[in-house]
């Protein structure tokens, strides 16, 4: 890589070790306009080829580059050293919430296993339709699905949440998010007991409305809002009301 434009030097700060470990600092030539996880592979190819992390598509596409950048959990492949550099100095750390396997790879077993928590998949039921089923694209189901539908399972919305690091039953941002693009599809056969596995403790009564999740998400998904949705339905559902 070129360092005929690098005029300044960055100190990047990076977390090793496991759960234990520390922080290390690095100094490499200042590129404003090259991304995080750009300066973190220049670390782990020019000076410490043991450094670990994780990353796939670079293009903002896969969401496997999230880590905690000055404390703020973000796809590094899409955040620009010159944005969040301060004073010449940048930290990243592994996503929070989730356990540290080496360095800035994290373990995302228990954030999938509360998307199984949640009944995130789709059940056709033991009848399935024979033939697609007509959705139209106006529909208040169809919009409420669309809306939280391109989550791709990043964790950036997980790190984010403050009531996921005090209750760790809690279900999480992307789970509840998923359960509620399921409990506005047509198809699904589920809808029940979906509801009931949201509804219970570490559920959708467990938001407290933080925003941190919408606000963090780099697919501008509000999973704030699709929460809200299944308290709603959570709600008619104690009162009797058939979701």
């Amino acid at each position: 890589m070129s360092t005929a434009n690098a005029t300044e030097t960055l100190s990047l700060e990076i977390w090793r070790g496991g759960a234990v470990g520390e922080f290390r600092t690095y100094r490499i030539p200042m590129r404003a306009s090259e991304t995080v996880l750009d300066a973190v592979s220049e670390v782990q190819r020019s000076t410490d080829p043991t450094l670990a992390y994780r990353f796939a598509c670079r293009v903002g596409m896969c969401g496997s580059c999230a880590m905690m950048v000055n404390d703020r959990p973000r796809w590094t492949c899409r955040t620009r050293v010159g944005v969040v550099a301060r004073g010449g100095r940048l930290r990243v750390a592994p996503l929070r919430h989730l356990p540290v396997v080496k360095d800035l790879v994290v373990d995302m077993a228990p954030f999938f296993a509360k998307w199984q928590q949640a009944h995130g998949r789709f059940e056709p039921g033991v009848a399935p339709f024979r033939d697609f089923a007509r959705v139209a694209p106006a529909s208040a189901e169809r919009q409420a699905a669309d809306a939280g539908i391109e989550c791709i399972g990043c964790g950036v919305c997980y790190a984010a949440c403050d009531v996921v690091g005090w209750n760790p039953d809690y279900l999480g941002p992307a789970a509840l998010n998923r359960a509620w693009t399921l409990m506005n599809d047509v198809r699904d056969q589920a809808r029940r007991e979906r509801l009931a596995a949201v509804s219970g403790p570490g559920g959708c009564a467990s938001c407290h409305t933080h925003m941190a999740c919408t606000e963090t998400c780099p697919k501008a998904i509000a999973p704030t809002y699709a929460i809200a949705g299944l308290k709603r339905l959570a709600i008619r559902a104690a009162l009797g009301v058939r979701p």
